[in-house]
């Protein structure tokens, strides 16, 4: 499939492989081997189980009114170092309300390439996507999931902390390290 774009006043011809279809190759491994595809049941809903949690977790993380409650664990000794409720949910510091990168006006030729952002004194236009909760940026990595209660949970893991999220309180156990101190220096 060709795709022609306009940088810069420049017309640059770009190719896109798609496929053994469009292209008349596959793409294989050094082994020869080739890619492997599985089809996907879907629910009555017409989605898969991926779709239906990214679905469920924009919802879980949009209610009015949630609490959460967010526990801080140690990477090294298990025990939680901070423990808060949350109102709503924790939101990465790299969220933004608007793009970080906006170019031209509706009287440039760049205009075509970008969506129309409003500005004070005119429209701008930006080549980012509005996420599906309504803003920009990127979020810390995590994992996410509903335990058979259908509890929520969140955990993020960075360096020497744990982060861990859930829509109802957890027991947590208290650990104890005992360290052998060699009294001869």
């Amino acid at each position: 499939m060709r795709r022609i774009l306009l940088v810069g006043g420049t017309i640059v011809a770009v190719m896109l492989s798609l496929g053994a279809d469009e292209c008349g190759t596959s793409p294989q491994s050094q082994s020869r081997l080739k890619r492997a595809t599985v089809q996907v049941q879907v629910g009555s809903d017409g989605l898969s189980v991926e779709q239906r949690n990214v679905t469920k977790r924009i919802v879980e993380d949009n209610k009015p009114g949630a609490i959460k409650h967010l526990y801080i664990v140690s990477a090294y000794s298990g025990q939680v170092l901070v423990y808060s409720t949350v109102q709503g949910k924790v939101t990465s510091s790299g969220k933004r309300l608007n793009p970080s990168v906006v170019f031209g006006t509706k009287d440039t030729p760049t205009a075509a390439s970008g969506f129309r952002i409003p500005f004070p004194g005119g429209d701008q236009f930006t080549g980012e996507v509005l996420a599906d909760d309504g803003t920009y940026g990127s979020s810390v990595e995590y994992l996410y999931w509903w335990d058979a209660r259908g509890v929520y949970h969140q955990q993020y893991v960075t360096g020497g902390m744990i982060l861990h999220v859930s829509s109802e309180p957890l027991a947590v156990k208290s650990v104890v390290l005992n360290l052998e101190l060699d009294r001869s220096q």
